[in-house]
């Protein structure tokens, strides 16, 4: 056992450095295994793929042995929140407890901070469209002057997509660099060099892979001689990876550019006039083609949208409007910093729009065999949303490029997470991150499942695609809140299912939340809260929520999350998995459908002392051979198809099975759940 090793495990043992220093630590076996293995991966410079179930304490798992092994690291985390809860709360009270004195770092994207030089250009232009964001505008001026580090998270009430954060935030394009007056005082400048004179960084994933995708130009690598990375909520990163290692473009960021534009022209003199009229097109022709994609479909390929030739000229005609913008602005460049940075934002917006129409492709030969034409690497595709569109080139494969950036840094990378395994194997996550024959550790949650919860699945329900379904769920679930009085998370696999569902409960006894009628924050705290409430959500509540208590007793699943088959980049992947010989259901659909349900799954017991209801209501689980895997993959609840032990469960004088006692046996009208016949309903019985 090495020294680290050996340190970290005794940090973390009954009378060590945290039980000593921190309230309510109790050590955990399954936490020491972790850290002892994430402890010998940082000495051997070497890779560890680890699932840690929720209640492992995987945080100080690795918190400890990385401030024990003084070794440069960066930790990622798969949200800002997370981020946050890591440096402000984590890590000061595992550093204090082990009496290190590591110099540690936050550093979020750049548009996270306050942007000194787009504050002081919005002051000069009134584009507030009512008297609450004018007002808005006041306190985040008001804050600028106080702030010491610019962090936008500081402000409370302001919501993640308010049309003021574009207007006094930077991004990679629209920042001036070392030619903006106010590059002294930045405060994206002050973070990165926190974070270079740091032994620690905290970051988030979308910030750790847009450095490795080299799209924060300017401001160099974020931590160099990084000796160690641990990339926490690892099962995030390929879907992550293939968004920072492709680009894209979209209305709004270009509706910016003609704004700014004008702006950075008003202390030129002459400049704004022979601008106007450029700009004035450009915005004309956006919105001309936003109106000429009506007819598409939300999400689609590159060739769906351009196969229309209203949207083919919508697009040509913008072009010709980025031309004659940057054509402009070519020689307004010396008048000012700013003028400067639009033109190269106009030149990269013509680039970019030129690749996503293919007119950058070669000229195809036309007596040379298709069948022996290379295979796309990339998907190119349009995304609609209510005012605007995005278009994107996305690779199918992320994990060369992930492979690559992991072997030239020759440190030691963690990748942990609660859902990392389908069916007990690393084989997916581990070929979709790239890695060869990785050391693996699986440590399940150490909570008493079999007394904690139970796994209800209704009797009775159509298959999902069924028309009446969504009625059919309802009717089954009522009785269940009634049993729990609301306490309640509503997963759904789509918006419509869920409003349909909010309809049908609107009336309840319970409050109701629906995700779309406030911001996520302010839903999951008024939740919270209200101490019976039941909360409807689609796929981002799966991740990232933490109810501990009695507030949250039942979750319910409507759906197996199986992707959407309307996902253009996910179409092209299955696609390309079955062109190369794969079976696309078992090596893409099924282990991506496997991880998301373990994360839904996973908001029901946080601690301990919870205790709840799982009510899985797709009849699939039973009825198809693929929902053992699902099972398999899941902890190991009991299980059961009657509703009056749901009851029982939440009455007074429900006993829980002792941890010593078996469950009972299946009998013959009880087979395991399997293809084939249901369980009778009453039966009751472990997974495994």
């Amino acid at each position: 056992m090495s020294d680290l090793v050996h340190a970290s495990r005794e940090a973390l043992s009954d009378g060590g450095a945290l039980a000593s220093h921190l309230d309510a630590f109790v050590p955990r076996p399954a936490q020491l295994r972790l850290t002892e293995a994430i402890a010998d991966a940082l000495q051997q410079r070497d890779l560890l793929l680890a699932e840690a179930g929720t209640g492992t304490g995987k945080t100080f798992a690795y918190l400890v042995p990385v401030l024990l092994s003084g070794l440069r690291t960066i930790i990622s985390t798969g949200t800002r929140a997370l981020q946050d809860q890591l440096y402000h709360r984590d890590l000061p009270r595992v550093r204090q407890a082990l009496g290190v004195g590591l110099r540690s770092a936050l550093l979020k994207g750049r548009a996270n901070y306050l942007c000194r030089y787009r504050l002081q250009q919005a002051r000069g232009e009134p584009r507030f469209s009512s008297p609450e964001q004018a007002a808005q505008f006041q306190r985040i001026l008001a804050w600028s002057g106080r702030s010491e580090f610019g962090d936008i998270a500081e402000l409370e009430g302001l919501a993640d997509d308010s049309p003021l954060l574009p207007m006094v935030t930077s991004t990679v394009d629209n920042c001036l660099g070392t030619d903006c007056p106010f590059w002294d005082d930045c405060f994206v400048v002050r973070a990165r060099q926190r974070a270079q004179a740091a032994d620690v960084v905290v970051v988030n994933h979308h910030l750790l892979l847009a450095d490795l995708a080299l799209k924060q130009d300017g401001f160099g690598e974020l931590l160099p001689g990084a000796q160690a990375f641990v990339i926490d909520e690892a099962h995030q990163l390929p879907e992550l990876a293939a968004q920072f290692f492709g680009e894209g473009f979209g209305m709004r960021p270009w509706q910016e550019l003609g704004r700014d534009c004008l702006a950075e022209a008003r202390g030129v003199g002459g400049a704004q006039a022979s601008l106007q009229d450029g700009v004035d097109q450009l915005q004309q022709a956006l919105l001309a083609l936003r109106l000429a994609m009506e007819g598409l479909p939300q999400r689609g390929t590159q060739w769906r949208a351009l196969a229309m030739p209203q949207v083919r000229d919508g697009f040509d005609t913008v072009m010709r409007c980025l031309v004659a913008l940057e054509q402009t602005l070519q020689p307004l460049r010396d008048a000012a910093a700013g003028l400067d940075a639009c033109h190269a934002r106009a030149r990269e917006a013509v680039s970019r729009l030129a690749r996503w129409l293919g007119e950058d492709e070669p000229v195809l030969d036309f007596d040379a065999d298709p069948n022996d034409a290379p295979a796309a690497a990339d998907v190119l595709w349009y995304e609609l949303t209510p005012r605007g569109f995005r278009c994107q080139r996305t690779p199918m494969d992320v994990s060369g490029p992930l492979r690559e950036h992991r072997e030239r840094s020759r440190a030691a990378w963690i990748f942990t997470s609660a859902t990392l395994t389908v069916g007990g194997g690393f084989d997916h996550i581990a070929t979709r991150l790239g890695l060869d024959d990785p050391h693996t550790l699986v440590q399940p949650s150490p909570f008493n499942w079999p007394e904690q919860a139970l796994c209800y699945l209704p009797e009775g329900l159509p298959d999902p695609a069924a028309r009446g379904f969504g009625t059919a769920l309802i009717q089954a679930l009522q009785p269940v809140l009634r049993a729990s009085q609301g306490r309640a998370f509503l997963l759904f696999a789509s918006h419509r299912a869920l409003r349909e569902a909010a309809e049908a409960l609107r009336d309840g006894p319970w409050p109701l939340f629906v995700q779309g009628e406030a911001p996520r924050a302010t839903l999951l705290q008024r939740f919270r809260e209200s101490g019976n409430g039941v909360l409807l959500g689609s796929a981002s509540f799966r991740e990232g929520v933490d109810v501990v208590g009695e507030a949250l007793s039942v979750v319910v699943i409507d759906k197996l999350p199986f992707a959407a088959p309307d996902d253009p980049v996910y179409e092209a992947r299955l696609e390309a998995i079955r062109s190369q010989g794969g079976n696309p259901f078992r090596d893409e659909q099924l282990p991506q459908a496997v991880i998301a349900l373990k994360q839904g799954v996973g908001r029901l017991i946080r601690s301990e002392t919870d205790r709840g209801v799982l009510v899985l209501c797709d009849p699939r689980l039973l009825n198809r051979g693929y929902g053992r895997v699902f099972l398999s993959s899941l902890p190991p609840f009991r299980q059961t198809r009657a509703l009056a032990d749901v009851q029982a469960f939440f009455a007074p004088q429900w006993t829980p099975v002792a941890e010593d006692v078996a469950p009972p046996a299946p009998s013959a009208a009880a087979p395991e759940p399997a293809a084939g016949p249901l369980p009778a309903p009453g039966a009751t019985f472990p997974l495994f």
